[in-house]
């Protein structure tokens, strides 16, 4: 059996360039001076030809034409098995829309992440006689492929930003956002593409895994105010930081990991550009900047 995982996207929501976007990264990507990347997505395989995928990008149609392990084997004959959800934000739950094609394959979420989809009617073009919706319990582990399993577990964050109210609480515990551990020939990973904070249980939990994907929106908290984007911090979007002493290096500095890599990374964050002070530090601190294409072998 061969564990791998295939990043599809590393951008977080809008991508990079975010088409409204004028800021350095944005229209470094445009010139092709630094690499574009799609939003948010990562396909698991224990085997090479069963593939999961982790959170359905709105970029998921150009995602899966890029990769050829995922491509058709046949008329309908597909490597997709199953699609699994971390929390309800369009850009990870958007793509769905365009694997409508009357394809096969089961789509996994908490109960709360499949009420968000019930609750959206246009969500009913994904046909149940070919998609069905299976529920998951927190610390459950489910088969979601031939030999890999994944058990979902509560992260810190917050209720989609299209069902925020007035009050908006961050640091929520539940089923609205959830990492997903993810094991395979007797080798662990984690995927965690947007957390709040790092509690150190969750920290404990991670100790000792072959990867870890995690998020890694901010480098840091006040990044789109201070470039003048935006009034929103990243501890208001529900995403922990990478640097600083609150910050997800910090948070996970001391731990026994095969690989550490950044997925979910805003179009605004200086590590996406190769020669940034910021990006060597994150290298200086066992990090790996995903990217777009980029695959690894546990």
């Amino acid at each position: 059996m061969t564990f791998r995982a295939h990043i599809l996207g590393a951008a977080a929501g809008g991508g990079l360039p975010q088409w409204n976007c004028g800021c350095e990264n944005c229209n470094l990507a445009r010139r092709g001076d630094i690499p574009a990347q799609t939003q948010s997505s990562v396909a698991f395989t224990a085997t090479g030809h069963d593939w999961a995928i982790l959170n359905a990008s709105p970029d998921i149609r150009d995602q899966l034409a890029r990769t050829p392990a995922l491509h058709p084997t046949g008329l309908r004959d597909l490597p997709l098995k199953s699609v699994l959800l971390t929390n309800g934000d369009i850009d990870h739950v958007a793509g769905l829309l365009t694997l409508r094609e009357q394809q096969p394959f089961k789509l996994f979420a908490t109960a709360e992440i499949h009420h968000v989809l019930a609750d959206n009617p246009i969500f009913a073009a994904l046909n149940p006689a070919f998609v069905a919706r299976k529920t998951i319990a927190l610390d459950t582990p489910v088969e979601i492929a031939v030999g890999l399993t994944a058990t979902l577990f509560a992260v810190p964050g917050k209720v989609p930003l299209f069902l925020e109210g007035a009050t908006v609480q961050t640091d929520l515990m539940g089923e609205q956002t959830v990492g997903v551990h993810l094991r395979a020939a007797g080798k662990d990973a984690y995927y965690i593409p947007g957390c709040a904070t790092c509690p150190a249980d969750l920290a404990a939990r991670l100790d000792g895994a072959a990867a870890v994907f995690f998020d890694g929106t901010l480098w840091q908290d006040d990044e789109m105010v201070a470039a003048g984007l935006s009034q929103k911090t990243g501890k208001r979007m529900g995403h922990m930081s990478m640097s600083g002493p609150d910050g997800s290096m910090a948070a996970l500095a001391g731990l026994d990991l095969g690989r550490r890599i950044y997925v979910h990374i805003n179009n605004t964050n200086p590590v996406l550009r190769p020669n940034s002070d910021q990006r060597r530090t994150a290298q200086d601190a066992g990090w790996t900047i995903g990217h777009d294409g980029m695959e690894i072998e546990l």
